[in-house]
């Protein structure tokens, strides 16, 4: 990967080396219910990109954005990341992520305790035994398993969907992730609200907040008003989300409740603390942990 990666974008070796993210796995019961939550949640990935947004700095300075993480994907590789426009189509399902899987270029072979570099070559070709890396060789489910792995959309599909919008952070929010998602799609009537009110999402807003949110947050213009107004009602179905499966968990929230209560993201009260009290030093936030 660290040879490949520039080779397809400039800043893959940034995401290697200096991000970190944390990420949800949620379970499906069907293809007809993985179909259903993998839309609501890759629509509201930007959402979650705001509220957790907690890379404004980079070697020491503010870099611009308020998700560096977020926006980096965007120019890493571009054949295996981004906001999926097919999940939306009608006759997605399994067999549609399947095709598109086979499609994204390889990595590696893993044989005999070593990685054979298979860069760029496809798994199509791999199935037929004309894998120019280990010519003759067919492959094992084991192989497909590694090969899912190495494709990083915003929300991916493996036996549990993966959502990967999010910064890491500091333990509240980390707690808070696993609720905000639990509440919208383990839930049937937040699932379905979601899907309604984001069923006349064009696929160009969904890549315009892909975009511009790593940027400008909950401040992103989005129809008539902003992100942030759009965050207010999701909060809300997470909530009583929560409440309904009756499990006292809705006090995880409270992380983000606060930054859409306020608008103000994790990555801009810390752009506020190095402006102010920390004097332009980001030392302060290796020793003030901001539970």
């Amino acid at each position: 990967m660290r040879n490949y990666m520039p080779k397809v974008g400039s800043l893959g070796l940034d995401m290697m080396f200096r991000t970190c993210t944390v990420q949800v796995n949620l379970d499906f019961s069907s293809e007809a219910d993985m179909i259903r939550k993998f839309r609501a949640s890759l629509a509201l990935q930007p959402i979650a990109t705001a509220l957790f947004a907690n890379s404004p700095f980079t070697d020491g300075k503010p870099n611009g954005y308020l998700s560096m993480r977020s926006h980096i994907w965007t120019d890493t590789d571009n054949n295996r990341a981004g906001m999926l426009p097919f999940v939306f189509d009608d006759t997605f399902g399994f067999e549609q992520y399947v095709d598109y899987a086979l499609d994204v270029p390889m990595y590696f072979v893993y044989r005999k305790k070593k990685y054979i570099d298979c860069t760029g070559m496809s798994f199509r070709d791999f199935l037929a035994g004309r894998l120019p890396c280990i010519p003759g060789e067919l492959p094992t489910l084991n192989d497909w398993e590694n090969h899912l792995t190495t494709i990083f959309p915003e929300v991916r599909l493996k036996r549990y969907l993966e959502m990967r919008g999010a910064d890491g952070g500091p333990w509240r929010r980390l707690c808070a992730l696993p609720a905000f998602w639990v509440g919208l799609l383990y839930d049937e009537d937040s699932l379905q609200r979601v899907l309604d009110m984001t069923a006349d999402w064009t696929s160009e807003e969904r890549q315009m907040l892909r975009n511009k949110v790593p940027r400008t947050g909950l401040k992103t213009p989005f129809r008539d008003g902003l992100l942030r107004h759009v965050a207010e009602e999701v909060l809300k179905l997470a909530k009583d989300g929560l409440e309904r499966r009756g499990f006292k968990e809705v006090a995880f929230l409270n992380a983000v409740a606060e930054v859409v209560s306020t608008g103000i993201t994790p990555a801009e009260q810390l752009l506020e603390l190095y402006h102010g009290k920390w004097g332009q030093s980001i030392d302060p936030v290796f020793e003030e942990l901001l539970y």
